[in-house]
């Protein structure tokens, strides 16, 4: 019995890293193959898996530092690439990856991340709760557009950098970067200068009509939230973060930080991470 007891986790751990591996093809988990210690499904008072969706101009590799700290705590953690293409098509990728998780988990989405974690956190009982780093909430109707430029303080459009491209469709389609020259201050200021270049050089970018989709569903609306206000924020200004987490009645946690606060500040963001899953163990 134990035997068997000891497949059905090892069978169970090696479908979860087969379901991120498939979404996450080149995402780097620091310290190894966090899936490997989901625990199982419906295992009482286990650790939920924590979920790390990244925003646009970043990579799952952005969690690095989140994920070390993580994991060194005992928590399983999963980091998957986010496709940047739109809030409903990207919360189902998520979701593909989530639906294969077993037991509790809570979503930590970092800028656009957080519309989809919104998305895809929705009506699902094993999301036990929404941690919202430098990031989104929008309500149903709402954009990541029209959120930023209700009030001011971004600068991010003045540093974008369009790139258009035909669709297999013969329409064509614009991805957004940020300048390298411009990604520094306008992204990562409280980071060290090397590793932001790095960072400018493997930004991914996101299609611009990701940014006008409205949202449909706010899985905030449902479920315990947790938001890191980033008060440096060239990016999503602080008052837009600071209405959004208090519509959602979100713990908030303010740090003076840049947008790319996961990086700089990855103790802030694993503390609150941690606090949301004991909170709702």
């Amino acid at each position: 019995m134990a035997g068997q007891s000891i497949n059905r986790r090892r069978l169970s751990s090696m479908a979860v890293w087969a379901a991120a591996t498939a979404f996450a093809v080149g995402t780097t988990v620091a310290g190894g193959t966090a899936s490997a210690t989901a625990p199982a499904a419906g295992t009482a008072g286990a650790r939920p898996t924590i979920v790390l969706a990244h925003g646009a101009f970043a990579d799952a590799s952005s969690w690095n530092a989140v994920i070390k700290r993580l994991q060194a705590d005992g928590y399983p953690v999963v980091a998957p690439a986010d496709p940047l293409r739109g809030p409903a098509s990207d919360a189902a990728a998520l979701r593909s990856v989530t639906d294969h998780i077993p037991g509790p988990k809570i979503l930590v989405g970092h800028s656009y991340g957080g519309s989809v974690i919104s998305a895809a956190g929705a009506d699902d009982p094993r999301v036990k709760a929404l941690v919202y780093v430098a990031a989104f909430l929008p309500a149903p109707g709402e954009t990541a557009l029209e959120l930023t430029g209700r009030f001011p303080g971004s600068t991010l459009g003045s540093a974008l950098d369009p790139v258009t491209y035909p669709s297999p469709d013969g329409s064509s389609s614009t991805d957004l970067y940020i300048r390298a020259d411009a990604f520094r201050h306008q992204f990562a200021a409280d980071v060290p200068a090397g590793q932001a270049a790095l960072m400018a050089a493997t930004q991914r970018p996101i299609a611009q009509r990701a940014l006008e989709e409205p949202a449909t569903v706010a899985a905030w609306q449902q479920k315990p939230s947790w938001d890191i206000v980033t008060t440096e924020d060239l990016n999503i200004p602080k008052a837009a973060q600071l209405f959004m987490a208090h519509r959602a009645d979100a713990h908030v946690t303010e740090v003076a930080a840049s947008h790319s606060v996961a990086v700089s500040r990855p103790g802030v963001v694993v503390r609150v991470i941690e606090e949301a899953a004991r909170a709702t163990r």
